[in-house]
């Protein structure tokens, strides 16, 4: 078997044209979504009267020959199989004979192979929402584990105020909740066959989209062929949805590489989630954090590297839509691998509670109550701030204790000293979705219940 376009052109490609042209390397992992297609589309053939009953079947037969060879190992690619739907074009057509060559009657490589890419991003969407699943439940049970433990928040990284643990870990199982429903909206728009369009146009024979696409389980059918084979928005959004995650991911790993180092010392990290130095032996290095944080550059190279490609083509495909599938795989991939790596690593850290109460603990960190305090007492909250901060400024200025500057002083009250007590400042946060005790556990609840919808929309 020749070249697809063989009729037209004579004289064979050269060898610089066949190493920028072929794909086969790349896209031989679409293998399985080529033969559910192509499965549909000689259905559909046979069922129309386009080709022979006794043909289709020997047709099947030898896609699913093809399909064991290939799991197995045991297919021989060749070296004028320029991509996957060439490899497997000939290899049918070597088993089922003058059969096989009807395979692709009212079909166009253009319509195929977008068919493939819809048929294998909706399966990665899939399972990368359910690995962002994982990772949620893994932060929400680390959440309950930690009971009121308390740590700094922090603003521009300065010490702000205390946030219960749990509130702090929760911020994250939220923030992939949102990761999770732009999965789920980007599915809804990859969902739709493009099988059927043919080349750009559609087709003279009467093959019929809707039997092709229902057959495949998609939602719905294209609409018009032209957009249906150049439409590449599903793999820009599937991409998008990875970069934005990996950012996600990438903050995560960042706290616990501040967190686990001796300056911060808020968690131990499991030693089979670290490795050591080849020089330093007293080292132990967060290298699954730290990687969390670097790949996340490598999904938004990926993003604005494949929107540049779809920047200014023309209508309908054009050969720089080969490029699609090396950044929407390697996105998935590298997500995949974060999120499997990550959650491990949460199910098993250890955090240090009394290092992060003490931090959290130190008195500065009460100045916003001490300020809303004579708020409450009829001060204006400008005047309450800028007192405050004098407070502030004084005590490190000339070195005196915070706590006996804010008793001495006659704005304040005897009651106040209350408020150096540990666990006050989390005690006193009355507003729903702070980091009050009441309002973490309404989270508690209202995060589990969202899990809870997102496990059912993922098994529909």
């Amino acid at each position: 078997m020749g070249t697809l376009w063989e009729g037209r052109l004579s004289g064979a490609t050269t060898d610089a044209l066949k190493a920028l042209n072929d794909s086969l390397e790349i896209d031989k992992r679409l293998y399985r979504e080529d033969i559910l297609g192509s499965i549909a589309h000689v259905e559909m053939l046979v069922t129309v009267g386009l080709i022979e009953e006794s043909d289709g079947a020997l047709i099947l037969d030898a896609l699913k020959i093809a399909e064991e060879e290939i799991s197995s190992g045991s297919f021989v690619f060749q070296a004028e199989d320029e991509d996957i739907h060439t490899a497997l074009e000939r290899r049918v057509t070597e088993i089922a004979g003058v059969a096989g060559a009807r395979m692709h009657t009212g079909r166009s490589r253009n319509d195929q192979v977008v068919t493939d890419l819809r048929l294998w991003t909706l399966k990665s969407l899939d399972e990368l929402a359910l690995l962002v699943m994982s990772l949620q439940k893994s932060l929400i049970e680390q959440a309950k584990k930690a009971g009121e433990t308390r740590l700094p928040g922090y603003t521009h990284l300065q010490q702000a105020q205390p946030v219960l643990l749990s509130h702090h870990l929760l911020a994250h199982a939220w923030a992939l909740s949102r990761d999770f429903e732009r999965i789920i909206e980007t599915r809804s728009r990859t969902d739709v066959s493009p099988l059927g369009a043919g080349a750009l146009a559609g087709s003279s024979l009467p093959i019929d989209p809707l039997m092709t696409s229902e057959s495949l389980g998609f939602s719905e059918t294209f609409k018009n062929s032209l957009d249906a084979v150049s439409d590449r928005d599903f793999v820009a959004e599937a991409i998008f949805v990875n970069a934005l995650l990996g950012v996600h991911l990438s903050r995560i790993g960042e706290e616990l590489v501040l967190w686990s180092s001796e300056e911060f010392g808020f968690v131990d990290i499991d030693d089979e989630y670290t490795t050591g130095s080849s020089m330093l032996p007293q080292k132990k290095n967060p290298d699954v954090a730290e990687l969390a944080r670097a790949k996340t550059g490598r999904i938004i190279g990926n993003l604005a590297g494949f929107l540049t490609v779809l920047k200014g083509l023309p209508l309908t495909y054009n050969k720089d839509l080969q490029e699609d599938k090396e950044p929407l795989f390697d996105s998935f991939d590298t997500n995949s691998l974060v999120l499997t790596a990550l959650t491990g690593m949460l199910n098993s850290i250890t955090f240090n509670e009394e290092k992060m109460s003490a931090a959290a603990d130190k008195p500065f960190s009460m100045a916003i109550d001490l300020a809303e305090y004579l708020v409450h007492k009829g001060m204006p909250f400008r005047e309450a701030h800028a007192l405050i901060g004098g407070l502030v400024k004084t005590s490190i200025d000339d070195k005196k204790d915070f706590e006996k500057l804010v008793l001495e002083n006659d704005n304040f009250g005897p009651e106040i000293e209350d408020f150096f007590k540990p666990e006050m400042a989390i005690r006193r946060r009355i507003t729903p979705g702070s980091t009050g005790l009441e309002a973490v556990e309404v989270q508690k609840e209202l995060i589990e219940k969202r899990l809870e919808t997102q496990t059912s929309m993922i098994s529909r």
